[in-house]
Parts: structure tokens; C-alpha cells; sequence
């Protein structure tokens, strides 16, 4: 995936997450539900913003942005904020 790639996939994350919290509102998902779907797609956020950072470091100091790779999620789930 090139940068617009992973920006388009997290702005569609972000769409859904609003669209869930949305139903959880209007009732049409339990709170579980939301929580479960959430959870998934935050995982996946972390992990686009991971690929973007890899890639634009990578460019920075001249080497190939597309050599980055996505890390497993346990390994950016582990990262300090």
C-alpha cells in the first residue's frame, strides 16, 4: 500500500467507528458488540498509523518506503503512546 492507500483505509476505519457508536445509540448493537468491533478496527488503526510512520521514516533517510511492512498486531499493540 502506497501513503493515500493508508490514508484512505484509516479515514474508512474512522467512518466506521463513528458508524457504530451511531448504533450502539440508536440501539441497534449491544454494548458488547460495539466493544468487540471496536477493539478490531482500533487494532488495525494502530497498525495503518505504524505502516505510515515506517514508510515516511524510511523516506526520510532516502531508503525505500515500500520495503515497511505491517508488524504484527501484538508488536504495535505493545507500543507506548
Amino acid at each position: 500500500m502506497d501513503d493515500p492507500q493508508i490514508l484512505d483505509r484509516i479515514r474508512s476505519m474512522v467512518d466506521t467507528e463513528h458508524a457504530l457508536r451511531a448504533q450502539l445509540a440508536a440501539g441497534k448493537i449491544s454494548a458488547e458488540e460495539e466493544q468487540q468491533l471496536l477493539h478490531a478496527i482500533e487494532v488495525e488503526l494502530d497498525q495503518c498509523w505504524d505502516l505510515l510512520r515506517q514508510r515516511r521514516a524510511r523516506r526520510e533517510v532516502r531508503e525505500d518506503p515500500n520495503a515497511a511492512a505491517v508488524r504484527p498486531a501484538r508488536e504495535v499493540e505493545g507500543y507506548q503512546q
